[in-house]
């Protein structure tokens, strides 16, 4: 019987294909509205996330600033040994700790000047932030205990400043606190640039490059705040309650003077942002599916008056008022989810489309096809319940009358 029914409702289709094709109009710009913002919204979160995933999840920066608005003291800040003294009471749950030290340099070479920001790390520092080196090497414990003038820099700032990229073996002239002198560069690496912050303008004027945190703590021994990874897996929550309150205790300072930053709150504030954004311009966009829905009962109601005939010899022939109802019920559910169908295909094609010419990868959720074809069926049930009812309710005689 349903196959009958979805027969019957693709011939009354087919029959009225124009008019079929602007009544499922306003399902195709609703369904396919919905598609698109809500995979974009999903696709600026995937990159959002990967972002994140390159900085570290367990990231976290760690200083003294006091709570009551007070000045801050010379013990508020950290020294070399309080760092090293941190790295040890913690070695059990913090992967890489240093001074989160850098510098805004001109970098000299013969003619040619590049500014660069200069970031200060450890030996280990590859093992929580991965860095493609593409010639030499990174720099390691030798480098830093010795406190050498050794660079590794991206490859893009490289060839700005000595017309190549493979750079190894090249020195530079620059000035780190007052002191002028000539830098080494041992390494070169390429830099990965993340498709959403290209789109938005990139991460900064300056090329970027490395040098030993030692060089930048040092001659002043003064650190304003520290930079940890955590072990993979940690939950930074409690870990974070935890440190800071050993850093008050350290530092003779109430728990609240403690400011402990850490990526994945921050990454869970952006995510519940994001999501609530995309919720809310996708239910706004779900509006034309309202206006879809009048339109399907508009169209039928006409189908109704235009099929009276029809109807009275189906209930003629022994037709039940349900069977009646059913049929045209059946029709503006396939005229609805055919209309679902096509825009789906609509918003998903210009997603993709957008996401290949901007170099992006697109996230569409099956899931969010599922619900959008399903819920545009159900709208065309909804909607066609009224004209359904009022043909199942006609009198079979009157119905063979109509003319």
């Amino acid at each position: 019987m349903l196959f009958e029914n979805m027969t019957m409702a693709v011939h009354a289709i087919k029959a009225n294909k124009m008019r079929s094709l602007l009544t499922m109009l306003g399902i195709i710009i609703g369904i396919g509205s919905v598609i698109a913002i809500v995979s974009i919204g999903d696709t600026m979160r995937f990159m959002i996330s990967d972002i994140y995933k390159d900085v570290g999840t367990t990231l976290a920066y760690v200083y003294i600033w006091p709570s009551d608005g007070s000045d801050m003291r010379q013990s508020d800040y950290f020294s070399v040994d309080d760092v090293d003294r941190i790295r040890e009471v913690y070695k059990d749950e913090i992967t890489y700790i240093d001074s989160s030290s850098q510098q805004n340099v001109e970098a000299v070479f013969g003619r040619n000047k590049v500014k660069f920001a200069l970031e200060g790390i450890g030996s280990n520092y590859p093992n929580v932030h991965k860095i493609n080196i593409i010639y030499g090497r990174n720099l390691n414990e030798g480098d830093i205990k010795g406190r050498k003038n050794h660079v590794v820099l991206e490859a893009e700032g490289a060839k700005e400043l000595f017309g190549t990229e493979n750079a190894v073996g090249k020195s530079f002239r620059t000035t780190i606190y007052g002191d002028t002198d000539d830098y080494d560069v041992v390494g070169v690496y390429r830099k990965e640039e993340n498709p959403f912050l290209a789109m938005v303008g990139g991460s900064g004027e300056n090329k970027e490059g490395y040098l030993p945190e030692s060089i930048l703590v040092w001659p002043n021994d003064t650190i304003y705040n520290i930079r940890l990874y955590a072990k993979e897996g940690t939950d930074m929550s409690s870990f974070s309650e935890r440190f800071s309150q050993y850093i008050a205790k350290s530092k003779n300072r109430k728990r609240e003077d403690v400011t402990f930053y850490s990526v994945s709150s921050e990454m869970g504030s952006v995510d519940q942002i994001m999501g609530g954004l995309s919720a809310a311009v996708g239910g706004i966009a779900a509006i034309s599916l309202l206006v879809g829905g009048i339109g399907i009962m508009n169209i039928m109601l006409v189908s109704v008056t235009e099929r009276t005939r029809e109807i009275g010899i189906r209930k003629a022939l022994g037709a039940k008022t349900w069977d009646v109802m059913v049929q045209f019920l059946t029709e503006s559910a396939i005229l609805s989810a055919m209309g679902g169908i096509i825009g789906v295909i609509t918003g998903a094609g210009l997603v993709f489309l957008g996401g290949t010419l901007l170099g992006m990868t697109v996230v569409i959720k099956p899931m969010v096809i599922i619900i959008a074809v399903g819920f545009s069926a159900l709208v065309g049930v909804f909607f066609g319940i009224y004209p359904a009812s009022k043909a199942a309710g006609k009198d079979p005689i009157e119905a063979l009358r109509y003319e």
